[in-house]
C-alpha cells in the first residue's frame, strides 16, 4: 500500500472510531513508514554566554598587639665543659626565677636551645682550646604588653653579664579574628570594583559565580636588630608595641545583567 491509500485508510479508521463513540487511536502501522517512524525534527538552541566580570580585591585589617614574645638565655665560658655548665644552669635558674616573679605562668615559658661548644684560641695559623661555652635560649610569652620591659629588666638584673635578650616580638595570641577583617575587606573591595564596572557598561551586578582565595599576609612590628641592642640589653630601652596587620586578597568573577 503506498503512502496515500495508507494515509486515506488511516482516516476511514478513525472516522469509524468516532462513529462509534471510541477515541481515535492511530491504526497499527500508521506511524511506519518504509520501516521508520516519523518525528517532528528537534532543534537545539543554544543560550547565549552570560556576561561576566573578573575583579580582585585587596583588603586589610590592624589591630593593637596583646601578646609579647620575647627571646631570652643565658651564656657561660669557662675551662672546662663542667664548669661551663654549672655556671650556665646557675644563671639559667636565675632567669627562670626572675620571670616567675613578674607573673609569667610556666606554660608560658619554654627552653628554645641549649648548647655547648669548645672555645678556640686562633693564632699563628693554629688552634688552641681554651674552654668551653655554654648557652641556653628561652621563648617567654609575656600577656600583659604594659610588663614587657619589667621583665626583660628583671631578666638582666638576675642574670649580670650571663644574661642575653635576643629578641622581642608584638603578636596577637589570637590572630584569626583580625585575619577575618582583613578577608571582609578584600571582599568588599572586589564587590565594589564590579559594581562600579557593571555601571560603566550599563549593566546592573548580577550573582556571584566564583570566589577564590589570593593570599593572606601577616605583618608584626619589626624587632630591634641585636648589633642596634645596647650593652644591657633591652631591659633599659622604652618598648613601642606598634600595630599588627593582616592582609587578604580574593578574585571574583560577578554576572552582569
Amino acid at each position: 500500500m503506498n503512502r496515500s491509500r495508507r494515509s486515506r485508510a488511516t482516516a476511514a479508521f478513525a472516522v469509524s472510531l468516532l462513529a462509534l463513540g471510541l477515541p481515535a487511536v492511530a491504526a497499527p502501522g500508521a506511524a511506519a513508514l518504509d520501516g521508520g517512524y516519523e518525528s517532528a525534527p528537534v532543534v537545539a538552541r543554544a543560550e547565549p554566554a552570560p556576561t561576566t566580570v573578573t575583579v580582585t580585591g585587596d583588603g586589610s585589617a590592624t589591630a593593637e598587639p596583646d601578646l609579647a614574645v620575647v627571646g631570652v638565655g643565658v651564656e657561660a665560658t669557662a675551662k672546662t665543659a663542667k664548669e661551663a655548665l654549672a655556671a650556665q644552669n646557675k644563671a639559667a635558674d636565675a632567669l627562670l626565677k626572675a620571670v616567675a616573679q613578674q607573673g609569667i605562668a610556666d606554660k608560658d615559658v619554654r627552653t628554645d636551645s641549649v648548647s655547648l661548644s669548645p672555645v678556640y684560641d686562633y693564632q699563628d695559623g693554629t688552634s688552641v682550646l681554651t674552654g668551653y661555652r655554654a648557652a641556653q635560649s628561652f621563648v617567654v610569652k609575656v600577656r600583659e604588653i604594659g610588663k614587657t620591659g619589667a621583665v626583660l629588666q628583671a631578666v638582666t638584673d638576675a642574670t649580670g653579664d650571663a644574661g642575653r635578650i635576643n629578641s622581642v616580638v608584638f603578636d596577637l595570641a589570637d590572630r584569626e579574628p583580625l585575619q577575618r577583617a582583613a578577608r571582609k575587606a578584600a571582599f568588599a573591595d572586589a564587590r565594589s570594583k564590579a559594581e562600579q564596572y557593571a555601571a560603566l557598561s550599563g549593566r546592573t551586578l548580577g550573582r556571584l559565580v566564583t570566589l577564590s582565595e589570593g593570599g593572606t599576609g601577616y605583618v608584626t612590628p619589626a624587632p630591634p636588630m641585636a648589633a642596634d641592642m645596647p650593652p644591657g640589653g633591652l631591659g633599659s630601652v622604652p618598648l613601642a608595641p606598634g600595630e599588627i596587620k593582616a592582609t587578604s586578597s580574593v578574585t571574583a568573577v560577578y554576572e552582569l545583567d
